[in-house]
Order: C-alpha cells, then structure tokens, then sequence
C-alpha cells in the first residue's frame, strides 16, 4: 500500500501544514469580514435602514465564508488527531464560548427583522456585534497562548492528553494582546468591505473606522513583535534528532526541546525569505489605510494580504511546532509527531485536489453573483433581503 503513495511522509506532514495555515488565512479574511461588520454596526449605522444594509452586505455569503473555520476545524481532526484531542478538550470553556458566539450570531441575523419593535432589533443587533467582538477576541487569545505555551503533558502508557490550565489563566497579558490585534485586523477587514459595497454616510464612516484598525493593527503587530524578540519564552527543537518519516509519538525519547527567550525568532535567522510574512503584514495593512475609500476593492485586498501575512508570521515563527507545553517541553506536539498517518495524510490529499478547487470555484460564483452596491434602495426592492 505504501508504494502507491508518491510522497514522503516527511513531505505530506508539511503539505498538511501549509494546507492548514492557508484554510486559516481564508477563514480569517473571508468570516474576518463578517466579523469585522457586525463589530462596526454600533459605529457606522445610526438609522434602522442603515443597519439593514450591513446586514444585506454579510447576508448572502456568511454560511459560505464560516465553511472555511468547520474545514479547518475537519482537518485538525483528521490530519493532526493529538492536537484535535488536546485542544478540544483542554480548551473546553473556551471553545464553548467560541461556539455560544458562532451560533448567536446567525439566530441573530434570521430573527432580527421578524418583528417591527426597537426593542427586539436593538437587542439582536447588541447581540450580533457581541458576537463578533467575542469570536475575533477567543481566536486572538488561542494565537497568543500558542505562542506562549500550554501546561499540558502526556500519560507515557496511554498518551492520554492531561490539562493543567485553567480558563481565565488563558487570558495573560500578551495573549490579550494577541486578541486585541485579532479584533483590529477583523475591524479593518469589515471596514475596508463595507468601504467598497456601501455608499454615503455608512461607507465614509466605514472608512474612517478601517483606518483607525488599520493603524491600531500595524502599532499592536510591530509591538507584539518587539515583545516576542525581547521577553517572550519560546521553545526550539533539534531537528537532527528527527526522522520525520517515523510514526507519530510526541514522547519520543530522541525528542529535544529547549525554551528560551527569544527563541520564536531562530526561523527568521534560519530562513530570511520569512521575513516576507511580516513585511507584508505591515505593508498590506498601510496600502489598506491609504486606498480604503472610494469602493477601491484594492483596499479589500491589501487588507486581506495584510491578515494572511499575520496569520504566517505566527506559522513560521512557531515552525515546526502545533502546540507547545510549557509545564513539559518534550511532549509539544510538532508537525513530525502529532500528525495522523502516512496514508491517511496522503487519501486525505487526493480529496481536497478535487474538492477544493469545487468550493473555491463556488465560493467566487456567489460572489460574482453578489456583486455591486448594497444601499437602502436595493435593500427595500429585494424580496428576500434581511
């Protein structure tokens, strides 16, 4: 069975890696939109009709662009099952937040037109922003405390996952930093696309807010970066040691960790040309505040490489690590030991070659088909508008 695999499994562990980095980078740019307008509704809609028309803008396409997080959430299952039962469960509050988050905000955007009382429609659209503000706040902390490292270890006979965190010790100073720079991208993301798909007092107020988040961004990026350099304790491994072809075993006696300040920036050293995830982060986050304005979809864009620059900043300063402890450092899950196997990793391949390409295909037809202004007119003539 194994001959008729054409790559290593050293190679799909790294292809599988990659794959998981780009479906959150679309996650956070495409459901990041969302979450950004729904965050920007108390801000730039004054008016019951101004309201309507941030929630015609997400309305056709947010089931399509939260596809991208239940993906990712499939594949962190099936590709890397020991961070799956890790995070899942030790993470346990957290994740039910998230989840309590996720689920008001489409009951919030379904029932929020059923009745003509200002009451109801303010209460929905309270909960609606809520929602936003929560879900982009829990996936900032989870980055910042990735970074940091978790208090977990492994039973050597069951390597059954043992958490030894808490809920509010999740929330130490620089994952809320983290989190605060996840609100700021997913508020500049909102505001550059209501930017381009609205007109008059919503878009220039859209505007005027995706500059604030675009400057706040760049400031808490460069900041978190001069933190991380300076203080934060990161782990590095000897990949010597390693054979990435053997079976997954996150204690594997070859396995040597060393934490140390400054540690998350080896890979920099090591590899130059990574230098280009942050460099685009910074870049793409000033091209978004300079070209928002206007309908320019090229402030979407910029915004957009802006995030995926972020989101691969993380990847490559962690490489090659899932999830680090910080009470054990030898039993971190990395990409050589955490992954499922050979095989799975390489029939799990051959679906997404042909699936992906279906919902991207999908996804740019709705858009496509989306397109052009969202104002008070068009909302009031559409028979099935919000």
């Amino acid at each position: 069975m194994e001959s008729l695999i054409l790559l290593d499994y050293v190679t799909l562990r790294h292809v599988w890696w990659v794959l998981l980095g780009v479906l959150l980078v679309a996650f956070a740019i495409m459901d990041g939109a969302d979450l950004g307008v729904a965050m920007l509704l108390p801000l730039v809609a004054k008016t019951d009709a101004e309201r309507r028309v941030l929630y015609n803008v997400i309305g056709p396409v947010w089931e399509g662009n939260q596809v991208w997080l239940i993906v990712a959430g499939g594949v962190i299952f099936a590709a890397w099952p020991l961070l799956y039962a890790l995070s899942f469960s030790g993470f346990y509050l957290a994740m039910m937040l998230l989840l309590v988050a996720l689920i008001v905000r489409p009951v919030a955007i379904k029932y929020r037109s059923k009745i003509e009382s200002v009451a109801w429609r303010r209460n929905w659209d309270a909960i609606w922003c809520a929602s936003g503000l929560v879900s982009a706040l829990v996936f900032g902390v989870a980055i910042g405390n990735v970074m940091l490292g978790v208090p977990f270890y492994f039973e050597p006979d069951t390597l059954r996952p043992v958490y030894e965190g808490s809920f509010f010790a999740l929330f130490q100073p620089f994952a809320l930093l983290s989190g605060l720079l996840s609100i700021l991208l997913m508020l500049m993301q909102g505001g550059v696309v209501l930017s381009w798909k609205t007109e008059g007092e919503v878009a220039r107020l859209a505007t005027r807010w995706a500059r604030y988040a675009g400057l706040g961004a760049l400031v808490v990026f460069i900041l978190g970066g001069v933190w991380i350099a300076s203080s934060v304790t990161g782990y590095s491994l000897d990949t010597s040691l390693i054979n990435g072809n053997d079976v997954s075993n996150p204690l594997l006696a070859t396995k040597e960790i060393a934490k140390q300040s400054g540690a998350w920036m080896l890979n920099y050293e090591l590899a130059p040309l990574t230098w280009i995830a942050p460099v685009v982060g910074v870049l793409g986050a000033l091209a978004a505040v300079v070209l928002v304005g206007g309908g320019s979809l090229l402030a979407v864009i910029m915004s957009s490489l802006s995030i995926a620059g972020v989101i691969f900043t993380f990847g490559f300063s962690t490489y090659p690590f899932l999830l680090p402890s910080s009470s054990q450092p030898a039993a971190s899950l990395t990409l050589f030991d955490a992954s499922a196997s050979h095989w799975s990793l390489w029939v799990m391949l051959l679906v997404t070659v042909v699936f992906l390409p279906l919902i991207i295909a999908y996804t740019s037809w709705v858009y496509s088909i989306m397109r052009g202004k969202v104002t008070s007119e068009s909302v009031d003539s559409a028979p099935h508008s919000y």
